[in-house]
């Protein structure tokens, strides 16, 4: 079997609400979601979900080559872009393809991804995030009620602003939960807002009141000697590393001993996160995937590994024109047992879908904040 070529295609993800973080939000809840498509010789595709970006450049790394070869073809396409480099949103487009091969390696050998990465249980535990930081009070009660509704009992907050609101709303979202734990897990989400003192002062604040299980991105990805000095300073683990573009970027924060959560990004695809895996695994680390609407298929990874602690589950739906083999109940995630990463794309239905979405509007999450990280008072409430 050869690869042949590939198609692109843009669909769109409604949330039903707004979505965000500390660096902004996307008001209209619409969001693009572009999706790759493998073809080969014996009319076989396999599905890739997460970036457009550089797949002219990468594909001839892979063109021609039998699918199966996943792990040596994901080496190609990072030696394809070698001068200039595969950070950045070149990586994207690298977890896009490589995510289409592993599901034609597991549709050619007529087993879900998941078995054919030797798991065994197909149950991927999971905690609720509803990227909702322009949420009303009553609509954050309502999403986690109804993961509550799932079997949720941990939540994880976009804050990062003000601690009183922030401990206001983790007591919103703890009620939530509440009907399936005595004392919910929570999390907090800053998205790199914060310089070093700011996050000692502000979760020193949260913690006087509330448990952390952690606190997710409090400063710049690569602030290796930050994040060590914040997980020795304050309780809550440190959990980092969902925009880290290529296993090299974790070395620092290892070495440092500066994460307590080791996170991969979905959207980097199945390859990273499995290496990324067995990296935190050698130092005892748990492992974490995040954003798994940008990469359904990570799930099927995250069973295969023996130190996933938890995936992030944003929302209930899926793409428009998008299936998946999957059952959001129990706290998390039933994977079924379609052959392949077990998503299915009705081409038809996104062709005649309308509605149109940027997930990188000038106010959106994706552009930080102008002064994040440099502002005087961050409104810790009172002291």
């Amino acid at each position: 079997m050869r690869i042949t070529g590939y198609r692109l295609l843009r669909t769109v993800h409604v949330w039903g609400r707004p979505v965000g973080d500390a660096n902004g939000y996307v008001e209209a809840g619409v969001t693009e979601v572009p999706l790759v498509i493998l073809d080969t010789d014996e009319g076989i595709a396999g599905v890739g979900m997460g970036s457009h970006h550089d797949i002219d450049r990468l594909f001839p790394a892979i063109e021609g080559e039998d699918p199966r070869s996943v792990s040596a073809l994901y080496d190609a396409m990072l030696a394809r872009v070698f001068k200039s480099g595969h950070g950045g949103s070149t990586f994207g487009g690298i977890g896009a393809l490589d995510m289409a091969l592993w599901d034609l390696k597991a549709k050619i050998a007529d087993e879900p991804l998941w078995r054919l990465l030797g798991a065994k249980d197909r149950f991927v535990p999971g905690y609720a995030s509803g990227l909702d930081i322009a949420l009303t009070n009553d609509q954050l009660h309502d999403f986690y009620a109804g993961m509550a509704d799932r079997g949720f009992s941990s939540g994880k907050l976009k804050g990062g602003r003000d601690a009183t609101t922030d401990l206001e709303r983790l007591g919103i979202i703890a009620d939530a939960l509440h009907i399936n734990a005595v004392r919910p897990t929570l999390m907090l989400d800053a998205n790199e807002s914060w310089n070093l003192k700011q996050a000692v002062r502000y979760i020193s604040r949260i913690e006087r009141e509330t448990d952390l299980a952690w606190i997710e991105e409090p400063l710049r990805r690569w602030d290796a000697a930050g994040h060590a000095r914040l997980s020795a300073s304050i309780r809550a683990a440190v959990a980092t590393g969902e925009n880290l573009t290529g296993l090299e970027q974790f070395r620092p924060l290892f070495d440092a001993q500066a994460v307590d959560v080791v996170q991969a990004g979905a959207v980097w695809g199945i390859t990273h996160f499995l290496r990324v895996a067995v990296a935190a695994h050698s130092r005892d680390l748990p492992v974490s995937p995040v954003g798994l609407t940008a990469n359904y298929a990570v799930a099927g990874a995250a069973v295969a590994i023996p130190n996933h602690l938890t995936a992030e589950i944003q929302d209930l739906g899926t793409p428009v024109g998008v299936a998946i083999d999957q059952e959001i109940q129990d706290g998390g995630i039933v994977l079924g047992t379609k052959p392949g990463a077990g998503i299915e794309v009705d081409e038809a239905a996104i062709a005649a879908h309308q509605s149109y979405g940027d997930w990188l509007t000038p106010g959106g999450p994706h552009v930080r904040s102008r002064r994040a990280g440099l502002r005087m008072m961050l409104h810790l409430g009172e002291q």
